[in-house]
């Protein structure tokens, strides 16, 4: 069976889903959480991201949405083809970045 990861530093599920509750999804707060999720599940059914993750442990600026995209995508080795995501970040021009890199290679994937 599969399951449905949500991707945000700081929101709950219904906070972007009204309707959905946090046990619907794994919640995952960070890249390195985000890639190791999917090495040990597998690929999600769906995917819910966010871009701006924070700060990471030692004060800096942690890698976004849009880097765990890329690994998705360049390193992850998964058929992304029928994945289905949706991008909830507030940030328009990294929403942009996002949903541009994924359905561009899911399109490449089908040859369309």
């Amino acid at each position: 069976m599969g399951y449905k990861l949500f991707l945000d530093g700081i929101r709950s599920v219904s906070m972007v889903y009204p309707n959905l509750k946090d046990k619907d999804f794994i919640i995952v707060r960070d890249y390195f959480s985000f890639v190791e999720t999917i090495k040990n599940k597998g690929l999600p059914d769906y995917i819910s991201f966010d871009n701006d993750l924070g700060l990471d442990k030692d004060g800096n600026i942690a890698l976004d949405g849009y880097a765990c995209a890329k690994w998705l995508v360049y390193e992850s080795g998964n058929n992304i083809a029928n994945l289905n995501f949706y991008v909830h970040s507030a940030n328009p021009v990294a929403k942009l970045q996002i949903e541009s890199l994924l359905n561009n290679y899911i399109k490449f994937l089908k040859g369309n």
